[in-house]
């Protein structure tokens, strides 16, 4: 790499203003590689792919140059939590430490901001679904009077799952948009008016997608204006693209419409009988649809959806009640916003319902899913890398894609083929971390293959083995929730475990990790939403236990899509395409385990073809070099050799 710019030398001395500043901060080599790349990036228009594995501080490493270009810059976060930490902790930080006087706007999804026009006709119907909503929506109503963003995260007072919040905020469809009479004064329009004047906007994945790059609302104006695009998190971009770069269309969303329907025309004096008529029998369809399949979370590509019985004919029938629906409404759009704004809606459900009927275009795959209630008609397309892609090139700019997994093992074959970046130039940086000092892999001798119905219970069996070892203090995660639920379930019997055991699901995600640190001995259960962005630092977590390796079902519509095109072009898609997703995936959750210099622990991965199996080796590879361990003693003999100053006592 060239020699590093002299500015970025100084900013990260250890005697340099980000030591002087902020707390814990210390030089590391690999973070100033990294700054420089980025800046380089930046200066020359360029796409930069950048690995920074965990203890690199690769936040750092992108916003002190960032800060510096003197262009206007986009930040984009794989979670809303880590936009909250960019903007109201590291941003200001680093701002103050290098005396940039740079602006900074936090922008989120209109989901996240407080709706007048929801909130003051939910306030006129006073229809709430429960009682503890009456004082929720009072306190919302008293937080839109007097707060300036409108930004729920800033309400402590209603949780931030609350129902409520369903029905005062706004949706891309139901958005009243310039017709609105608050328009003047919305919370999600002022965000974006200070995203626009601002010098740095920090945002997320699904609101890029949604109000950037698909221009939604105007949204689309940031991206034009702006010199750099810093994607943190990258990893989740292939998936978040593909959702965004589909159509998808629930039965819900049709009942919200008719619901939506219903409500103005009960505003407005309940003087069109023969509207309700048309919108009642919406819902019967919708519900009849439903019930021609089987259980919740299931995934059927549309060719085996339309065999299952009665599908199609109540396919059929649903449009046509949606049509007749959209067409009564049309028919009375002129009384109202709300009426035009719902006969829009069912105009386009109605093409998006029918095309899915009708088939797709061979780059793309047609499926649905079940939930307990709806049936989600999706089409998403084989590869959103020609279009995104064509994004790039057609808005040449500094593009940054970082996160500690976007190769495997060094290899950015994957990640390249998905986003189609084959010319961005990629670089990796280790960590700095001393994991052959610091941590142990555990693979367990003995225990059955996964494809055995006596697994679930030999993985339990090993966690409870392993817990006192560690004395508590574990992650366990899991690849599926059933798997979690057996977990669960087996640890909370009598005598099983004499450890606090904590469950996903039965508390918020921060809730639990609070509880977590705070108890200091607890094990903590989860699926695959918290393989990643969990950062528990000290003996809190001294082990984390991965029951399988978290290969995706190969029975997912997309994914057996794509995997079907490698076939047809003559590549291996389990070693093109599944092993390096597995790779990926368990790299994020190994990052569990160490996430401080001072941190020891043991990774257990239960699954026996980590050693068994050829491809074993390539996973193996992708993860932090610690030292093997076959038998549980071993594991023992670890934990007993920590000194006094990081035991586990």
């Amino acid at each position: 790499m060239p020699e590093v710019d002299a500015s970025l030398t100084a900013v990260f001395a250890a005697d340099g203003p980000l030591a002087q500043r902020i707390p814990g901060f210390h030089s590391r080599p690999q973070q100033l590689d990294m700054a420089q790349a980025v800046l380089e990036a930046i200066d020359g228009n360029r796409v930069l792919i950048a690995e920074a594995e965990t203890g690199t501080g690769k936040t750092l490493a992108y916003l002190v140059p960032a800060l510096l270009s003197g262009g206007k810059v986009i930040v984009s976060t794989g979670t809303r939590a880590l936009q909250d930490q960019l903007y109201h902790r590291d941003l200001p930080a680093v701002r103050d430490a290098i005396g940039r006087p740079v602006t900074i706007a936090l922008l989120k999804g209109r989901a996240n901001y407080v709706c007048h026009h929801h909130l003051e006709r939910t306030l006129a119907e006073g229809l709430l679904d429960f009682a503890e909503q009456v004082p929720q929506l009072r306190a919302i109503e008293r937080f839109a009077a007097r707060h300036a963003s409108g930004d729920r995260a800033m309400l402590a007072e209603v949780p931030e799952d609350a129902p409520v919040w369903q029905k005062v905020t706004s949706t891309r469809d139901n958005c009243l948009g310039s017709r609105c009479e608050h328009h003047d004064k919305c919370f999600v329009l002022n965000a974006r008016r200070n995203a626009l004047k601002a010098d740095l906007v920090v945002v997320n994945h699904h609101l890029f997608f949604a109000d950037i790059l698909l221009k939604d609302e105007g949204g689309g104006e940031l991206l034009p204006a702006c010199n750099t695009v810093i994607f943190d998190e990258a990893h989740q971009l292939p998936e978040t693209a593909t959702l965004f770069f589909g159509v998808a269309r629930s039965t819900a969303q049709l009942l919200e419409i008719a619901r939506d329907a219903r409500a103005e025309l009960k505003r407005l004096g309940n003087d069109d009988p023969a509207l309700l008529a048309t919108l009642l029998p919406l819902d019967a369809a919708c519900k009849r649809l439903r019930n021609t399949l089987g259980d919740a979370g299931q995934r059927l590509p549309r060719p085996q959806a339309l065999l299952e019985p009665d599908f199609a004919e109540a396919l059929e029938g649903l449009i046509a009640r949606l049509r007749l629906a959209a067409e009564h409404l049309a028919a009375v759009a002129g009384r109202s916003e709300d009426l035009a704004r719902c006969a829009e809606r069912a105009t386009q459900a109605l093409v998006d319902v029918a095309a899915w009927l009708d088939g797709g275009s061979p780059d793309e795959v047609l499926w649905l899913e079940c939930s307990t209630q709806a049936v989600r008609l999706q089409r998403s397309p084989l590869s959103v890398a020609p279009v995104f892609a064509g994004t790039l090139a057609a808005q040449p700019r500094g593009w940054v894609f970082t996160s500690a997994t976007l190769s495997v093992a060094g290899d950015f074959s994957l990640f390249r083929q998905q986003l189609g970046l084959n010319d961005a130039t990629a670089h990796h940086w280790d960590s700095p971390f001393d994991y052959a000092r610091q941590a142990r892999l555990y693979v367990p001798t003995g225990l059955p293959e996964p494809s055995s119905p006596t697994y679930n219970a030999a993985v339990v069996d090993t966690l409870k083995r392993v817990l006192p070892l560690s004395r508590g203090r574990a992650f366990g995660l899991f690849t599926s929730l059933r798997a979690l639920r057996d977990a669960a379930r087996a640890l909370r019997q009598p005598g099983a475990c004499d450890y606090p055991v904590l469950v996903q699901g039965e508390a918020p995600r921060h809730e639990l990790l609070e509880r977590f640190k705070r108890l200091g001995n607890a094990v903590l259960l989860g699926s695959l939403s918290f393989w990643e962005g969990i950062d528990v630092r000290g003996e809190a977590l001294s082990l984390v236990l991965i029951d399988r390796l978290p290969f995706a079902p190969p029975d997912d519509p997309v994914l057996a899509a794509r995997l079907e095109q490698l076939r047809a072009a003559g590549e291996q898609p389990f070693t093109a395409w599944q092993v390096p997703q597995a790779a990926i995936l368990l790299k994020q959750g190994a990052g569990r385990l160490i996430r401080d210099v001072d941190d020891r622990g043991v990774l257990v991965i239960c699954d026996p073809r980590l050693i068994g199996k050829g491809y074993g080796r390539q996973l193996r590879a992708a993860l932090p070099a610690m030292p093997l361990l076959r038998d549980a003693d071993e594991v023992r003999q670890f934990f007993d050799s920590l000194t006094p100053a990081t035991s586990l006592s």
